[in-house]
């Protein structure tokens, strides 16, 4: 394959991976909560490298899933107090954390390859370089192996626990009177959620991957009211922002992660706009029939 299909691929994989484990985020009106997790787990990163003297997946993952779970702990815990709102709870634990992180990038920095724009930016251009070998055998990009595990690994997690992920997710009350730990599956949710943020980072970086955890599952939040079709769209919608956004950025000589996530804002603000006018249509067509039928009474 070339180059560009290879980094198609990528965006393909990570949008899809990150709009299915988002879209909880989102009914669980958690969305930032997957922006302070991107940030947090910089720490996580930095000491999974300082341990094992490697950027090997499997320690990164480790070491970022443990902050990002400590973020969800912490925040939540500072929320439960009642002394302080969940967002500004959420903006202290990750602010905290980030600059945590960022001080040990500065003082380890010549152990450490790891730096705030890596993290922060990424450069989803560059996969296709980046290959995995097994016994001198090129198996194609290391972030098309990684994201699709993850992508498998999310798809296994709905679909096994989906019954206890949709009550918890709207109703926790009802969660817990039926005998799910509406904590548990929170801890669970963001467990995942740190393992797919943390496995976007190296090939699309932070901002894109805040973007699709959010804007896929919010855009299909609004065309449904049913969590499997939302789903579904969550996944259609990340597609095409990677599509999109790989033609738009090649076209305009421009960051392809930037420019995924600028697709993804510009069909959230369409669909936006289509409920809006359907909802005035429907509005304008309910006052029309109810004076009708007054005027037929009246008559």
């Amino acid at each position: 394959m070339t180059p560009d299909i290879w980094v198609m691929i990528t965006g393909i994989l990570a949008a899809s991976a990150l709009g299915l484990i988002g879209s909880f985020l989102v009914l669980r009106q958690n969305g930032m909560l997957g922006d302070a997790i991107s940030h947090a787990v910089l720490p996580g990163l930095v000491l999974a490298f300082l341990i094992t003297s490697s950027r090997n997946v499997v320690p990164m993952v480790i070491g970022a899933g443990l902050f990002g779970l400590l973020t969800a702990y912490l925040t939540e815990l500072l929320s439960q107090t009642r002394r302080v709102y969940s967002d500004a709870a959420m903006g202290i634990v990750f602010t905290l954390l980030f600059a945590v992180g960022v001080i040990m990038v500065a003082l380890f920095a010549e152990q450490v390859d790891l730096d705030q724009e890596c993290v922060l930016y990424g450069e989803i251009a560059y996969t296709p370089w980046n290959t995995f070998v097994v016994g001198g055998t090129n198996l194609g990009p290391r972030a098309v192996w990684i994201l699709g595990s993850v992508l498998l690994a999310n798809l296994g997690f709905i679909l096994l626990f989906y019954k206890q992920l949709k009550i918890s997710s709207f109703d926790p009350q009802m969660a817990v009177a039926v005998g799910i730990s509406e904590k548990k599956w929170h801890y669970l949710l963001m467990t995942m959620v740190s393992l797919t943020v943390v496995s976007a980072f190296e090939s699309v970086g932070a901002i894109l991957v805040v973007a699709m955890l959010i804007i896929p599952g919010a855009t299909a939040y609004l065309l449904t009211s049913r969590l499997h079709t939302m789903l579904l769209l969550s996944v259609g919608i990340g597609i095409i922002c990677a599509v999109g956004g790989f033609m738009g950025a090649s076209y305009f000589d421009a960051s392809i992660a930037g420019f995924m996530a600028v697709v993804g804002g510009i069909v959230f603000a369409l669909v936006f706009a289509g409920t809006l006018i359907a909802k005035r249509i429907h509005q304008t067509r309910y006052t029309s029939e109810r004076q009708h039928i007054a005027e037929t009474i009246s008559g």
